[in-house]
């Protein structure tokens, strides 16, 4: 197969929960060790940062390896979902993997995959380890993909476990309150290894408290550790909480481990994560006149700080366009919308896509006003067309909404 049949192969025939959601989640490792032990445990040779979370965890995972960049080491970086291309999810020093490394990698090991029943995640993890390895990285950043105990991404021993924050997503899969997600994401601190808390509650504190505490491990509270932080090119408000999480991991990581990072490498890691990383769609801007501002945003903790954000701005008009995927809770993120704005609903284009219809019924009901547009492109076609160059245009909702007009 070559790098488009690999692809499409990895994407169509296998559970996938970026597509398929529910049917995609598994409920144990089993499979996930099974596979390693297959690949000669890649993992065992690698140093990890290991990160979890609700929210954040993809720009925490960007800035830190954008910061270890700068002290000069050799950096992987896995985390996903990707926006453009599935390369995005695995890359060294900001170089995504190569099409031939994972044409190779699922070629060798088609038929083991398609024998064991081998998810798109598991697969995905195992060659990023592989990758990993084998390209003998000084140190590795590892993105949780959802929830944490149960991940695949789980069979790491990490210098340092970091959870961003807590907050009500995938409760379907990791429970419907803050006490039984803050379980789930625990689940990534092990023993006798140092966890960073970014952000907590009175609720989620003692789940991790008590965790740290079996586990014997050091835990630290960024949000109560940490009183200043320095500038980054990552502007969304947002992102305050994820650069003291950030700060706190790097100070415990450089002081037992053999990491020698200086303040001017956190100062210059933070200011040039996009150059360093590629990382997009956190509050991006692409165009000026009028304003427009993506950011993948997509529950309720993320979208209440964008939206705020949003009014602090100056502006005649605001349009956004908006999509979501069909397990999104609208009861509880709808509300959060201005009522005062001009809306372009859209459906991403995947299978697990809101109908439109149906979302804009909804919104209806919410006061939410607009029309209806057949594709997350002729939505943000029809806003810049509608938009004086002193309007404010905002595009969100899904990563997938984003992913699209990138």
């Amino acid at each position: 197969m070559n790098y488009q049949e690999t692809i499409n192969w990895m994407f169509n025939q296998l559970p996938m929960y970026q597509l398929q959601g529910a049917s995609a989640y598994k409920k144990d490792l089993t499979n996930t060790h099974l596979l390693l032990a297959h690949l000669e445990n890649p993992q065992e040779k690698l140093k990890c940062i290991h990160v979890a979370g609700t929210n954040g965890k993809g720009s925490t995972s960007h800035m830190l390896a954008s910061i270890l960049q700068e002290a000069g080491y050799k950096v992987g970086l896995y985390t996903s979902p990707h926006l453009k291309d599935f390369r995005e999810r695995i890359k060294i020093n900001g170089k995504d993997i190569s099409e031939e490394f994972i044409t190779d990698f699922i070629n060798e090991h088609k038929s083991f995959f398609e024998s064991n029943d081998m998810s798109f995640f598991e697969m995905t993890v195992g060659l990023a380890f592989d990758y990993f390895a084998k390209e003998k990285v000084d140190i590795a950043v590892i993105e949780v993909g959802m929830g944490g105990r149960l991940d695949a991404t789980n069979i790491i021993t990490p210098l340092v476990s970091v959870i961003t924050n807590i907050g009500l997503d995938h409760t379907q899969f990791l429970g419907n309150t803050l006490q039984s997600i803050s379980f789930e994401k625990a689940g990534i601190i092990k023993p006798n290894i140092p966890v960073i808390i970014g952000e907590y509650t009175s609720e989620t504190k003692p789940v991790f408290l008590a965790k740290a505490k079996e586990c014997n491990s050091e835990i630290y509270f960024a949000a109560d550790l940490v009183s200043e932080t320095y500038p980054s090119d990552l502007i969304g408000d947002y992102q305050i909480h994820n650069k003291k999480t950030v700060l706190q991991t790097i100070s415990v990581l450089n002081s037992p481990n053999e990491f020698k990072i200086t303040p001017e490498n956190i100062k210059a890691g933070l200011l040039h994560v996009v150059k360093n990383t590629g990382l997009q769609g956190r509050w991006q801007q692409l165009r000026e006149f009028p304003k427009v501002i993506c950011d993948t945003a997509h529950n309720k903790n993320g979208l209440e700080i964008v939206l705020n954000q949003i009014q602090k701005e100056d502006f005649d008009t605001l349009h956004i366009v908006l999509g979501v995927v069909n397990d999104k809770d609208l009861e509880e993120i709808l509300p959060l919308f201005p009522k005062k704005a001009n809306y372009y609903f859209c459906k991403p284009n995947i299978p697990r896509g809101l109908e439109v219809q149906i979302l804009k019924e909804k919104a209806t009901s919410f006061g939410l006003k607009g029309e209806v547009y057949n594709s997350v492109s002729e939505a943000y076609q029809k806003a810049l067309k509608n938009a004086g160059a002193t309007d404010f245009i905002y595009i969100g909702g899904s990563t997938f909404v984003v992913a699209e007009i990138l």
